[in-house]
């Protein structure tokens, strides 16, 4: 599904590159057509090539208590400095992202814009990400048709991690990916904290609306006399200023961050989830386990053992998924190169 994602995605800036007068300069369907990106081949593959019962599945929107909902516009606040201190870093050989789309965002009317990028984003990138890719992984290799399993999928780690990446890969530059790997580690553990993914689309939303929100504030801030000369000020700064302000981010990053580990550990034991929040940081051997009352079957008025499946064996990476990291990093390194 992610190989899929990518070719869309190198098929369409083809198609803008030498079509780029079929279709209208507008940040806004720009935005829709990147999610739309993300939106189309999942959903074809959900309906394709997942089981019935299992579709459900991967938009798990479970309720989740407000006290754990405030806990996580806490743990978003927590971790802006540590995605703060990523995206400086990379600003050292690439430039920032998202400040060069800002002049088209801020001209665009707020209410669009928070919609668009604060509601309308996260939602679909969470349902692909967390909802469908990490959960995919999550539940990998603990499924068959005559066992059931009292423990979640086996890849607990390693499905947040990978799942992270491929949130970064997705974003197709090397500013973003950084921080975007960071945010989709936190929210994978928000995720499995709750129980929901309810708990992901509300720190993602909360975190990009607070980014719109600063992008309009500051742009006004900018507009006045006092603005313009905070800003030549900022543009005269030296390396040994910009890496000594990064220095006290750092510091900051360094505090609160384990902090808002702390608030998701919180979030698990308000929501009841502690034991399987701990199962993630351990590896155990999963054994089916036959429900108490599920019966034998019957013939010739014996009962005759079950055959269990065969175990299933799920890797998490694949050919295809392999070949989609090299195209992203391939993409993203040939536009380094080219600014």
């Amino acid at each position: 599904m992610f190989f899929t994602i990518i070719l869309v995605h190198l098929g369409v800036v083809a198609f803008l590159i030498f079509g780029v007068d079929v279709l209208p300069d507008s940040i806004v369907l720009n935005f829709l057509l990147s999610q739309g990106i993300l939106m189309i081949p999942t959903l074809l593959f959900l309906l394709i090539f997942e089981r019935r019962q299992r579709k459900h599945e991967a938009a798990a929107f479970h309720r989740v208590k407000i006290s754990s909902l405030l806990m996580i516009a806490l743990c978003t606040f927590l971790i802006m400095p540590l995605v703060t201190v990523l995206n400086t870093l990379t600003m050292f050989f690439t430039d920032n992202a998202v400040a060069a789309l800002e002049g088209d965002i801020i001209s665009t009317p707020f209410p669009v814009m928070l919609f668009m990028i604060g509601i309308f984003g996260p939602f679909c990138e969470e349902f692909v990400f967390r909802g469908v890719i990490y959960g995919s992984y999550r539940r990998g290799g603990g499924y068959g048709n005559n066992a059931c399993y009292t423990e979640p999928g086996r890849h607990g780690i390693s499905a947040i991690l990978l799942s992270a990446g491929l949130f970064g890969l997705m974003h197709m530059n090397f500013n973003q990916a950084l921080y975007a790997f960071a945010i989709g580690i936190f929210l994978a553990l928000l995720v499995e904290a709750a129980g929901s993914l309810w708990a992901s689309v509300f720190c993602h939303m909360f975190f990009n609306s607070c980014q719109v929100a600063l992008m309009y504030v500051s742009g006004s801030i900018l507009e006045s006399v006092y603005g313009q000369a905070v800003n030549e000020a900022a543009e005269q700064l030296t390396t040994q200023e910009l890496l000594a302000a990064l220095s006290v981010y750092l510091v900051i990053a360094s505090v609160m961050t384990p902090i808002a580990a702390c608030v998701i550990v919180w979030i698990a034991k308000n929501e009841g989830r502690q034991q399987v929040f701990r199962e993630l940081f351990c590896r155990k051997e999963r054994r089916p386990v036959r429900p108490e009352n599920q019966q034998l079957p019957q013939w010739n008025g014996q009962l005759q053992p079950v055959q269990p499946e065969p175990a299933r064996t799920d890797y998490l990476l694949s050919a295809p998924l392999v070949i989609a990291m090299v195209l992203c990093l391939g993409y993203m390194s040939l536009e380094l190169f080219l600014l």
